[in-house]
Formats: C-alpha cells, sequence, structure tokens
C-alpha cells in the first residue's frame, strides 16, 4: 500500500502556485508585446512546462494511493483523476489537454506558435488555480 506523502504533494502545490503568480506578469503583455519579448516568451514555456509536470506528478502519486492503474500517458492522469473522484471530471477533462502544449514544448514536434502559447496563459491562469484548489479539497478528505 501506498501512503500519502503530503510533504510531496505541498511541494508540487507549491511549485504549480509560484509558477501562476510569475505567469500572472507575462499574462498582462499584449500579444505584440508579448511576441517582441523573448524573455517572456521563453519564460511563459518553462512556466507552462513546470505547472503541467508538477500537476502530472501530482495526478500520477494520488492515483496510485488511491490504488488506480497508472494511466498510459499525462493526457490519462487529469481523465483518470477525474474518474477516480480526486479531480471534478469537467476541471481534469479542461487540463488534460495542457499536457499536449508541454509536449510540443518539451519535445519541439512543430514550431512553437507563441500565438498559441500567449492565448494560452489566459486559461493557465484560469485553470490552475482551481486545480490547486481541487487538490486540496481532496486533501482535506484523504
Amino acid at each position: 500500500m501506498t501512503d500519502l506523502d503530503r510533504l510531496l504533494v505541498r511541494r508540487k502545490l507549491r511549485s504549480i502556485v509560484d509558477a501562476l503568480e510569475t505567469l500572472a506578469e507575462i499574462r498582462g503583455l499584449t500579444l505584440a508585446e508579448y511576441l517582441a519579448h523573448r524573455i517572456s516568451r521563453k519564460a511563459a514555456e518553462r512556466l507552462w512546462q513546470q505547472m503541467t509536470e508538477a500537476a502530472v506528478d501530482l495526478n500520477m502519486h494520488l492515483l496510485r494511493v488511491a490504488h488506480v492503474k497508472r494511466p498510459v500517458d499525462y493526457h490519462g492522469s487529469f481523465t483518470e483523476a477525474g474518474r477516480a473522484g480526486i479531480l471534478p471530471n469537467d476541471l481534469a477533462r479542461r487540463l488534460a489537454p495542457a499536457t499536449g502544449m508541454r509536449n510540443r514544448l518539451v519535445h519541439e514536434y512543430d514550431q512553437i506558435d507563441d500565438t498559441i502559447v500567449h492565448a494560452a496563459i489566459g486559461e493557465a491562469c484560469e485553470l490552475f488555480p482551481e486545480y490547486v484548489d481541487a487538490v486540496e479539497r481532496y486533501l482535506a478528505t484523504a
């Protein structure tokens, strides 16, 4: 049996919150400002990657503790967390595509479309706080 590692969970949640705080600064940039500022673009990409990976790590840990079979991919970590009641299903469904962006950024599948990343910043700043809240609620019952 795997025990819930609350220190791990807290550390990952803190990582998400820290990334969100920095990403909020970039969110205020217009598209033209964002496109003109290479450091902001690279920071946004890295912050997106960090938040997504921290959330996936949390999902995998919480699924393991709940004795749910390990998902085959990062996307599945969100959908399975929804099915297992760790996350609200709707939130899990809306967050799962973040893993596709993470994969594109990490593996550079195609040239990064900065316009898409800029638009996704706002969505991340809305969804990831909901994720943090959902995990906190889950922890309160675990």
